[in-house]
């Protein structure tokens, strides 16, 4: 399957894949998490080709994750901030850094630590049920095909 066709497939791992699964976009997307809006920030802290960067912010604006906001009027120049849609690929991003964490942190301890701020308290991120509350694992889950979705196997 070529990179342009999986935007086609009748699943959300593929079509999710076509909008962020490069290294760049998700490098750009963890960024824009930790506050960066700006091309030339971006291009600071990623250190790719200014026709990556372009390429890859046009993609997600065209996608709606991120929406250009003008701050300067000559020349034009825009801050990118994430959309809802956006603002939804946190627990992502979040998933990818706990994994990270787990298997790659140096001498055991990860880079950041992320605290929460309605509680103050550091955290690792868990998946968890929105039904029960209770942590999810690979083992706690079973899937079925969605008839309504034209799905013929899981």
């Amino acid at each position: 399957m070529r990179w342009e066709e999986l935007s086609e497939q009748n699943c959300s791992v593929a079509r999710s894949l076509a909008v962020f699964g490069d290294r760049w976009t998700l490098l750009i997307l963890r960024n824009c998490f930790l506050g960066v809006k700006r091309f030339d920030d971006f291009l600071e802290d990623l250190d790719l080709s200014r026709t990556i960067l372009t390429d890859r912010l046009n993609k997600l604006v065209e996608q709606g994750v991120l929406k250009k906001v003008p701050y300067q009027e000559k020349p034009v120049r825009y801050d990118y901030k994430l959309t809802e849609k956006g603002l939804d690929l946190h627990s992502v991003i979040m998933a990818i850094v706990a994994w990270g964490d787990r298997y790659y942190a140096v001498d055991g301890e990860p880079p950041m630590i992320r605290t929460h701020i309605k509680c103050g308290k550091d955290f690792n991120t868990v998946t968890v049920c929105t039904e029960c509350g209770e942590p999810v694992t690979p083992h706690d889950v079973k899937v079925r095909s969605n008839p309504k979705a034209g799905l013929k196997r899981a």
